[in-house]
């Protein structure tokens, strides 16, 4: 059954008064909305940019095709993905004044939306699982996480995300908007819909606590798991060089982790406040801007084989070695 079928079954089965929602945006003083748009246009292109950039380099680089930057290569993809699910139709609006957004069209934006943050957040556990293999079982590695195992844990882990996605769009398709029909936000996403509903919304905010602490919490956990072994076992390294080197590998994908479930707390565990603020657009833009902008950076920062497989790619040169 397509996600198209069953939300037509559940707009049937509700009549639902409301047939589009109002987005105020970022802004509402108009004279500032065009330096929003530019600002957020530029945001978009250097974000796409980046992880496309970071993409080739791994792709024309083979000193970059090991599992760490397979699983970085797929990242890249759903930071762009994450970034063009919110921010196009976003500046569309911007350009045409135009604030309305069609019932379905806001749905279909809040399943994607969480089928990539979704897939995002399971990515970043088999980053860690990966980092753990490589420094506390580096003999098993190669086995461990062969191309195989790569290809399973990111099949899954599209699985995994698809399932919840698809179990929030539906429970939030029973629900009815009768009311009010203005979100006070510049995408559609769950907890200001929630606000927006005529009817009880106590099972749907039960279901994204305890749906969230399995889809979220459990990652977490491993991931928290995977480095206490990995920093006993840097620890034991007996060169300063050596407890470097393996703390560097890991620190930038920790940076990625922290800024991720930082956000994604800040932003799902506030449901029982009355009125979200404008806070909450804040955490939106670090979510979906922000986020997907850095990686690329933190990612290439302190990483020389990214760098020179970058500058080849930038300059058009695919890598002699």
């Amino acid at each position: 059954v397509s996600l198209q079928e069953l939300m037509q079954s559940k707009f049937g089965a509700n009549s639902t008064a409301i047939t589009e929602f109002i987005l105020l945006g970022l802004v509402e003083t108009p004279g500032l909305q065009p330096v929003f748009f530019v600002v957020f246009l530029f945001a978009y292109l250097v974000t796409v940019g980046g992880n496309l950039s970071i993409l080739a380099a791994i792709l024309v680089e083979p000193k970059l095709h090991t599992p760490m930057y397979f699983f970085l290569g797929n990242l890249s993809v759903l930071d762009v993905g994450c970034i063009t699910v919110t921010v196009p139709s976003m500046l569309a609006r911007l350009l045409s004044h135009k604030r309305t957004v069609p019932y379905r069209a806001c749905l279909t934006q809040l399943f994607f939306f969480h089928l990539l943050v979704g897939v995002d957040c399971f990515l970043l556990t088999a980053m860690a699982y990966d980092r753990f293999l490589a420094i506390c079982r580096p003999l098993t590695y190669s086995t461990r996480m062969s191309q195989t195992v790569q290809r399973i844990l990111v099949v899954v882990s599209w699985a995994l995300a698809f399932t919840n996605a698809l179990t929030h769009t539906v429970a939030i398709a029973t629900l009815n908007f009768c009311g009010p029909n203005v979100i006070n936000h510049f995408y559609c996403d769950l907890p200001q819909l929630f606000q927006l509903s005529c009817s009880s919304t106590q099972l749907n905010e039960l279901l994204l606590f305890a749906v969230g602490f399995i889809m979220a919490g459990t990652p977490l956990a491993l991931i928290i798991t995977s480095y206490a072994h990995v920093a006993a076992a840097v620890l034991r390294i007996r060169s300063a060089e050596g407890r470097k080197k393996a703390f560097s590998t890991c620190g930038s994908h920790l940076t990625v982790v922290a800024i991720f479930y930082g956000s994604g707390i800040f932003n799902y565990m506030r449901l029982g406040t009355a009125k979200h603020s404008d806070k909450d657009k804040g955490v939106g833009v670090f979510n979906t801007v922000i986020n997907p902008m850095l990686n690329p950076i933190i990612y290439s920062l302190r990483n020389l084989d990214v760098q020179g497989a970058l500058w080849r790619v930038l300059r058009g040169r695919q890598s002699l070695a």
